[in-house]
Order: structure tokens, then C-alpha cells, then sequence
């Protein structure tokens, strides 16, 4: 099937992109998803107190923006039920195709195409290929675990296991990142004894979280302005942490009292209060939002083990010392595997390079976007536009300003596409290397931002409103044209 832009994915990138597009009188487009169903992250998670960090009036669209949101830090349903009301409101289902799961995408030089192919043999072309697989769509298992060798029930956060019932069962969690944080409060309730293991203890802060009552809701939805405020206002809060990522002395001593006075106030026991102290500088892993992970921390029928875990056997999980920790059902709270991008989707571009030759030395792409060596190829919430402090959708939202930007571009050159030149991309990646290498998270902690190698590919280091003042619209002098047309 032929069309002018192929999007993967139909989360928040796709979706958005999509609306955008239609919103610029554009038809030509397919939306390719793997899943029977659309949703991205907010799909597939499922876990019990699955939840955003990012309040939802700015987790969600500028231009979709009215929505009856439940309260300030929506939980999962609430988000999927969004992004499924933009999907039915701008009528985008008859261009997604569903159960497409793209294996190989392959640029033809002679022809300016894009040949997507998909693992069931279906086949599409476009001028423009956009991938909007996000960062957070492959569970990440720890190698060596041998979670083959427990012969009791065992499941990733991510593919929850919502059959089994957890109540008076022994239950080990591995992993105290942003997910486990929301659903152990959960499981240490209905469990007999959950014993947690923790490499290392995440920063939680209190969770500012009020409910959207009867008044709030009747006020945003008469007063479309209030919602413009609140939005501004969330925004200004949130972009305001930005020095903490930056290292300021001054931001991080406030945030750090903060963060001792809510383990101080919800966890009494000396002992275990000191176990959960961090020992690496803030922010240098996810700064994590929680009212309810300490007190279940403090419950009499949980363990915090800060012991490794080697491995699992029959019965339950071995650390390093070879205790043995029985239990009944292994929950693996263990993140994503956020530090390859696209995979496992095989890309070749010019010259039968493919991405993962191009990122052989380490990943990277001009504005987390444009790879050389990949003409008309755009990457969503690519390399380096993770954030630590604001809201994705709005790095999304200035990464569709540039698609949109290129496409008119392209609109000059009928055959021709656009690669971004290799000199551009490489003093790009240079100076944000090395604004990277001055930000906490180069503070020696072991963290899902950082490659095996050391190299942050996922965080940008600076203001999102600088982000989007790069991103307003593409610039013909960072790119060159190829194909058969490009000298005409």
C-alpha cells in the first residue's frame, strides 16, 4: 500500500502527529500499530496504581486540551480513555492499520521510497517514514536472572498478570523504579508477606494529588481561559526544576530537605529510613512523585532486601550472599529498554547502512530526530529528548512543528529527500555531550539513562522552551538533498 507518510505507532506521538496532519488538510498518511488496539505506553501498562507523574492538564495536547481529567495525576484508564477520545474525535481509526508490527524498513535511493514491511507480509511505501515507538515499549529483563528456573507464577510490571490473585500470597518484587513504586502500596496490601530487593533507593517526593471535584470541573469546562492558566502554570512549575538537573547548589538543597522531611514523616524506623537514602546526587536517577510507597515500606509484612539479587531457582530468589528468599510469584519491576531505539525494527537507509551500524559508537540524532545516512526518516521522542522534569507531550508537540516543517520542504522536490548532514548532526551531538557530561546525571550513578558505555542518548539537558525554538521548523542548510530528483 502506497502513501506519502508512514507513522509506527499510535501512542501519544502518532496519535498527535496524526491529528496534526489532518489539522493541515493531509490524508496521504497510514498509522501502522502492532497491537490490536491503540494506547502505546498507556496500553500495555496495566499494573494497579499505573499512573502519570506529569500533572494531566499538560499531559496532554495543546489542541485537545478540554477533558474531564480526574484528578491532578491521572491514572492509566483516565489516560487511555484520552487517547482514545482523540482517536474517535478527529476520526483517525480509518487510517490505522492494526496488528502490523513492523520488522524491516528499507530506503530505496532510486525511487525516494520508504518499503515498510510488517511481520504477518504485509508491505507498505511512503515518502516519509516517522517512528513513534517511544522509549518505553520493550520491558527490560535483567540477563542472568533465569526467571525460566521458578516454577511459581512470574510476571514483568508491564505484562500484569491481573488473573492471579495476589491475596495472602508470598510475593518477591525486583525493581524500585517509577513503576514499582506505584503498584508495591498495592501489593503489600493484599499479600502475606512481600519482600522487596533494591539496588538502589530512588528520590520519592511528595505527590501534590487533588481530586477534580463537581466545582473544578464545572469551572474548566465554562471557562476554557482557566484551563490555558492552569496549563501555563504547571508548566512554569515544572520547568522551574530544570536547574536541579543542571546541578544548582541552591535547587537541590531545597529539593533534598524536601525529599528527608517526607522519609522523615512516613518512615520512623531509623533503620530502614537509612536504607532508603540515597547515595548519589539528586536527579542523577528519575526523581520519583509518591505519598503511599514509605508507608508501605513500613508495614509489618514487608522486607527491603538491598542485597542483589544473583538470581531465581525453583522456589524463589537467591542474592549474592546465596540467601534464599521464597516465594510464590515473582514480580519483575525491572524498566524498560529505553537504549535502543526502534529496535527491534531493522532500518537500513543509504548504502545498506543500518541504524544500528550508524549507532555502533553511540546513539544519537540532530534535535533527537534526523540521522544522516536516513533521508526522510523522523524519530518521535528520539534520542535525547527524554526529560527529567516536564512534560513529554510537549517535546512531542515541538517535534510534530518540524515534521510538519519538512513536509512542506519536501512539498519543493517532488522525488528528492532530505538528509541531514553529517557535520550538523556531529556538532550537535558534540554540544550536548557535552552539556550532559555537566548535569547531575553524570553523577555516578548506575542509571536507565546511560548506555553500557557511559553516553547519555536519552535526556535533554536544557529548557524545553529551548527545545521548541530549535524545532519551529527545519532549516535547508542543516540538510542536503538525495534520490533521483535532488539535483534538479
Amino acid at each position: 500500500m502506497n502513501a506519502s507518510v508512514i507513522i509506527i505507532g499510535t501512542g501519544f506521538g502518532g496519535i498527535g502527529l496524526a491529528i496534526r496532519l489532518l489539522q493541515a488538510g493531509r490524508r496521504d498518511f497510514v498509522l501502522l500499530e502492532k497491537a490490536n488496539d491503540i494506547g502505546g505506553v498507556w496500553r500495555e501498562n496495566h499494573y494497579p496504581g499505573a499512573a502519570c507523574d506529569v500533572p494531566s492538564h499538560l499531559y496532554s495536547f495543546s489542541f485537545e486540551r478540554h477533558f474531564d481529567w480526574s484528578r491532578t495525576f491521572s491514572p492509566q484508564a483516565d489516560i487511555l480513555r484520552y487517547l482514545r477520545h482523540c482517536t474517535d474525535k478527529y476520526g483517525l481509526r480509518p487510517y490505522m492499520r492494526f496488528g502490523k508490527e513492523v520488522t524491516h524498513a528499507r530506503f530505496e535511493a532510486s525511487t525516494g521510497q520508504w518499503q515498510v514491511a510488517c511481520a504477518d507480509g504485509s508491505r507498505f511505501q511512503s515518502r516519509v517514514l516517522v517512528a513513534a515507538t517511544g522509549q518505553l515499549s520493550r520491558p527490560l529483563i535483567p540477563p542472568g536472572l533465569q526467571i525460566e528456573a521458578f516454577k511459581g507464577v512470574q510476571f514483568h510490571s508491564a505484562h500484569w498478570n491481573h488473573d492471579y490473585d495476589l491475596t495472602g500470597k508470598k510475593v518477591a518484587v525486583i525493581g524500585t523504579g517509577a513503576s514499582a513504586i506505584q503498584f508495591v502500596p498495592h501489593v503489600a496490601a493484599r499479600a502475606a508477606q512481600l519482600t522487596l530487593f533494591q539496588r538502589s533507593p530512588p528520590y520519592v517526593l511528595p505527590k501534590p494529588e487533588r481530586l477534580y471535584k463537581g466545582f473544578w470541573r464545572w469551572l474548566f469546562d465554562h471557562a476554557p481561559w482557566l484551563v490555558t492558566l492552569h496549563r501555563a502554570w504547571i508548566y512554569a512549575a515544572l520547568e522551574y526544576r530544570q536547574p536541579v538537573l543542571r546541578g544548582v547548589r541552591l535547587w537541590m538543597h531545597l529539593v533534598e530537605r524536601m525529599f528527608q522531611k517526607h522519609l522523615q514523616e512516613q518512615v520512623p524506623d531509623p533503620a530502614l529510613r537509612k536504607q532508603l537514602t540515597p547515595d548519589y546526587p539528586l536527579g542523577c536517577k528519575r526523581i520519583l512523585i509518591s505519598d503511599d510507597y514509605y508507608p508501605a515500606l513500613a508495614r509489618s509484612n514487608v522486607q527491603l532486601v538491598t542485597e542483589p539479587v544473583q538470581r531465581l531457582d525453583a522456589s524463589g530468589v537467591i542474592t549474592a550472599s546465596g540467601r534464599h528468599f521464597p516465594a510464590d510469584c515473582v514480580i519483575l519491576g525491572t524498566g524498560f529498554d529505553a537504549a535502543h531505539f526502534l529496535a527491534p525494527i531493522r532500518v537500513t537507509g543509504l548504502d545498506g547502512l543500518t541504524l544500528e551500524q550508524a549507532w555502533r559508537d553511540g546513539i544519537s540524532a540532530y534535535l533527537g530526530l534526523t540521522v544522516h545516512g536516513f533521508p526522510n526518516l523522523f524519530i518521535l521522542y528520539g534520542p535525547n529528548t527524554n526529560l527529567g522534569h516536564n512534560s513529554i507531550v510537549y517535546m512531542l508537540e515541538s517535534q510534530f512543528n518540524y515534521v510538519l516543517s519538512a513536509l512542506a520542504k519536501l512539498g519543493e522536490k517532488k522525488d528528492a529527500a532530505l538528509n541531514v548532514r553529517q557535520p550538523v548532526q556531529q556538532a550537535f551531538d558534540q554540544d550536548l555531550q557535552q552539556r550532559l557530561t555537566a548535569s547531575v546525571w553524570s553523577g555516578g550513578c548506575h542509571s536507565w539513562y546511560l548506555d553500557e558505555k557511559g553516553r547519555n542518548s536519552n535526556n535533554w539537558p536544557g529548557f524545553t522552551f529551548r527545545y521548541r525554538a530549535l524545532t519551529r521548523q527545519l532549516n535547508s542548510d542543516d540538510y542536503e538533498w538525495v534520490g533521483a530528483a535532488a539535483h534538479h
